[in-house]
This record gives C-alpha cells, sequence and structure tokens, in this order.
C-alpha cells in the first residue's frame, strides 16, 4: 500500500496544499476570512478550507479506492468520521492544526495527513511550514524530521516532567479532576499548543509528555505514529493504546517512553498521589 514512490508524492501534496494554500495567507488574514464552529477556540480560515479541499482531491488520486476524512468536511457533515470504521483505506487530513496560531500570526502551526487502514495508522506527515519542519513516520519503518531519523529518548532520571495538556474549556468535569493530578511535585503542566506539533517534540525529545481529552482523529493520528515509530508510546485512562476510530477511555498520554507514560497515566487516575500518601 505505502511504497517510497507514494510517499513522496505524498509530501509532494502535503507539501504544496501548505505552500500554495496556507502560507499567502498568513498574517494576510481579513476579518471575514475567520470563522467561529463550536466556540471562541474553534475556528477556521478560508485557508483551512481550501487546504483541505486540495488535499481531499489530490490523496484520493494518489491512492484510488481510499477515501479522505478531514476536518472541515466532518464539521459539515459528521457521518464521513464512520468511514474509520470501515476496511478501505482512510487519509485522515488536519489542513491547519494550531489554527488559533495561524490566526495570530504565530509560526505554531501545521499540516497534518495520517493514512490509516482497519483502524491502525500506517504512514503519517506532519508539516510546520512556517519552521521549514517536515516530520515523516511508516509503521514499523522510523519517524524522521527533514530527513533525519528522530528518536525520543528517556527523561533524565530526577528530571521535571514537562507535559502539555488540554485546555479546561475542552474538559469535562471528570476530565478536570484527573487532569488536576498533573499539579504535582517533579511535573510541570502548561497548556497545549498545536497538537500535531506537541507530538512532534515528544519525538524529537523535546517534550517529555502530553496529557489530552479530546479524540479528533486528525489531532492525533499522524503525530501518534510520529510518537511512537521515534521510540515513544501511547496509553488511554484505562490503560490501552489509544484507538484512533474513537471510543477511548479518556483523557489519555503519549510520552517518550513506557515509563514516563506509566507515570503521567498513575497521576491522571490519582494512583500516585495515593501511593504516595
Amino acid at each position: 500500500m505505502m511504497d517510497e514512490q507514494l510517499v513522496a508524492r505524498v509530501e509532494k501534496a502535503v507539501r504544496a496544499a501548505a505552500d500554495d494554500e496556507v502560507m499567502p495567507r498568513w498574517r494576510r488574514l481579513a476579518e471575514h476570512e475567520v470563522s467561529v464552529k463550536t466556540g471562541p477556540h474553534d475556528l477556521v480560515t478560508v485557508a483551512d478550507r481550501a487546504a483541505e479541499r486540495r488535499l481531499t482531491e489530490e490523496l484520493a488520486r494518489l491512492l484510488p479506492g481510499s477515501v479522505v476524512v478531514g476536518e472541515e468536511a466532518v464539521h459539515e457533515d459528521p457521518s464521513i468520521y464512520r468511514a474509520l470504521d470501515g476496511d478501505v483505506p482512510v487519509w485522515i487530513v488536519d489542513p491547519i492544526d494550531g489554527t488559533r496560531q495561524f490566526v495570530r500570526g504565530e509560526p505554531g502551526f501545521c499540516t497534518l495527513v495520517a493514512l490509516v487502514h482497519r483502524g491502525e495508522p500506517v504512514a503519517s506527515w506532519t508539516y510546520a511550514p512556517a519552521r521549514e519542519q517536515l516530520a515523516h513516520a511508516r509503521r514499523g519503518a522510523g519517524a524522521t524530521l527533514n530527513g533525519q531519523r528522530l528518536r525520543s529518548g528517556a527523561p533524565d532520571p530526577g528530571k521535571v516532567l514537562e507535559v502539555a495538556a488540554s485546555h479546561p474549556d475542552y474538559t469535562t468535569d471528570d476530565q478536570k479532576r484527573a487532569l488536576s493530578g498533573l499539579w504535582s511535585d517533579g511535573v510541570a503542566p502548561r497548556a497545549c499548543g498545536s497538537a500535531g506539533l506537541e507530538y512532534l517534540a515528544i519525538a524529537r525529545g523535546l517534550l517529555d509528555a502530553v496529557a489530552f481529552s479530546w479524540e479528533a482523529a486528525w489531532d492525533h493520528a499522524a503525530g501518534l505514529l510520529l510518537v511512537t515509530e521515534a521510540g515513544g508510546t501511547h496509553l488511554t485512562l484505562a490503560g490501552e493504546p489509544f484507538a484512533v476510530a474513537g471510543g477511548n477511555a479518556l483523557p489519555f498520554t503519549a510520552a517518550r517512553d513506557e515509563a514516563t507514560a506509566r507515570r503521567v497515566l498513575a497521576l491522571l487516575t490519582g494512583r500516585e498521589s495515593n501511593a504516595a500518601a
């Protein structure tokens, strides 16, 4: 399904969509080109829509028989999301991950594409055009950033863990209680930015873990494969790997290594604080 020729063509398509549809609008958006979807933190721009349309057409052409699940298309027609439960290959697209940062004129945004088959990520692309970074992962073949191999490694013993966590506006009361466990000795939690770039930071060994309370596939599929192929792991509140198609016990964590993921999970479930008491 995924040979080197297809990998190269997808990378070209991802770069072209971002370079042609997103970057010309960066720091040049007019007020009428930005809209609110479900709330003040959930924005969409003309760049999001244009890039997704282009990627939807190109990716489906590159792999005949595949379908595309894009963030903006699902917003218009939620039934599209059900394709993740099917047997055909699915492209998952987030045209601009970090739209708030994009709207503010900051460089912390990226375009995310993942190929998933029967619920399993096969390949992913994380392109941060303002930072000139292209990360790629293939199942069983490792992860790279601008062609250089990524290895997440493990945090140094005794190091304060740096964890990016969901904004409280996106959490239920139960999830807030779980995430509050991160405010513990030896942990430095902060609000997350672009999910795709947080995953890239884990794969690079620059961030120790994330703790997220939502499961939209376009935010997580590409990054979770990137982290896994760099040597990291991910676990839901039930202690199971995150399932791209949904139905996960939330919040969940992705981390540089197994031990860090287990520690964050213990904080989220209250097991670490109970043990300390």
